[in-house]
C-alpha cells in the first residue's frame, strides 16, 4: 500500500479524466491520496473529492494565492475547520507556507503579507489541533521560525529541498519531509544525499501531481517548442518514484512502503482512521 501525501487532484489538468486518474493510481497500489487545497474557492471541491475516492484532504491558502486572498478568507478558514471538525477525512491545514522563489512574491510588501497569512494559518492549526502541510521554497528558516513561535501538532514539509541542518530542524519539531519526482533527476545530488541519509521515520512520499513530474515524464524546452506537451504527473507514478528512493537507500520496496505509510499516519494521525 502507498500513500501519496500531496496530490492536487482538484487541479484543472485532471478535469477531463479525474476519476480515471484516481482509479489508475489505485490499481498501482496507491490506497490514499492527501488533497491539499490552495485557496478558498477549492475548499468544497477537495472535500468532495476526498469523500468520493476514499481519500483525505487539507484546507488552507497557498502562498502563491496570498496576493489575491483577503483577511476574511482567514475567518472563513476558521469557520470551515470548525464545520468540518468531525470529518475524519480532514487531516491537516494546508497547503500553507512561504515562497521566496517567485519574484513577484519577494517584494518587502509581499514577504510581509505571506508571513501574516502563514502565521495566521499556523494559529488556526494550533487552535483546531491539526497538523500542517507546508510549502517550502527558499523559505525553510523563516518557516521554522514560525513553527517555533506557534507550535503545531506535526506536519509535512512538502517538496523539501533545503540543507541537512534545516531538514533536521523540521524533524526535531515532529515533521516528516516529502519526497517526489525531483529525486529521479541526475542533477538532484543534494536532494538524493538527503533522502539517502535522513532517518527513515522522517520520510514520506508524494507526487505533487499534476506538477513536479519525474524525469520519465519531463519534456525539454526543445521538445515543447516542437509541440510536445509537458508530461502530466499523476498519483499512479508514486510506486515508480518510490523505487528510486528504495534504490537510493538500498532497501526493499515493500519495506519502504510500510515505513512511509506508517510515517504519513504518524504525522497526519487522522489518516490512520481511514
Amino acid at each position: 500500500m502507498w500513500i501519496d501525501t500531496h496530490c492536487h487532484l482538484d487541479a484543472a489538468e485532471f478535469d477531463a479524466d479525474r476519476d480515471a486518474v484516481r482509479q489508475a493510481a489505485r490499481q498501482q497500489g496507491v490506497a490514499r491520496c492527501v488533497i491539499p487545497a490552495v485557496h478558498r474557492a477549492h475548499w468544497p471541491q477537495v472535500a468532495q473529492l476526498a469523500a468520493r475516492h476514499g481519500d483525505a484532504y487539507a484546507l488552507g491558502i497557498h502562498p502563491l494565492f496570498v496576493p489575491q486572498a483577503q483577511p476574511e478568507d482567514l475567518q472563513a478558514l476558521d469557520q470551515a475547520l470548525t464545520e468540518h471538525r468531525g470529518d475524519r477525512r480532514l487531516v491537516a491545514v494546508g497547503e500553507i507556507g512561504l515562497d521566496f522563489f517567485v519574484p513577484a512574491l519577494c517584494t518587502p510588501e509581499m514577504r510581509e503579507r505571506q508571513w501574516t497569512f502563514y502565521r495566521a494559518q499556523l494559529t488556526l492549526a494550533h487552535q483546531h489541533g491539526l497538523p500542517v502541510i507546508l510549502h517550502v521554497r527558499r523559505s525553510a528558516d523563516l518557516l521554522l521560525k514560525g513553527l517555533r513561535q506557534c507550535p503545531v501538532a506535526s506536519g509535512i514539509a512538502h517538496a523539501f529541498n533545503g540543507s541537512a541542518q534545516q531538514a533536521q530542524a523540521f524533524v526535531d519539531l515532529g515533521f516528516a519531509l516529502g519526497f517526489g519526482g525531483t529525486l529521479s533527476y541526475e542533477r538532484s545530488l543534494q536532494l538524493k544525499r538527503l533522502a539517502r541519509n535522513l532517518p527513515l521515520h522522517a520520510v514520506v512520499l508524494e507526487t505533487d501531481a499534476p506538477d513536479m513530474p519525474p524525469h520519465w515524464l519531463y519534456q525539454t524546452a526543445e521538445q515543447r517548442a516542437q509541440g510536445a506537451a509537458q508530461g502530466r504527473n499523476s498519483p499512479a507514478e508514486l510506486p515508480r518514484i518510490a523505487q528510486v528512493l528504495a534504490d537510493l537507500r538500498a532497501m526493499p520496496l515493500a519495506e519502504l512502503a510500510q515505513a512511509t505509510c506508517a510515517n504519513a499516519q504518524r504525522v497526519l494521525p487522522k489518516l490512520a482512521k481511514l
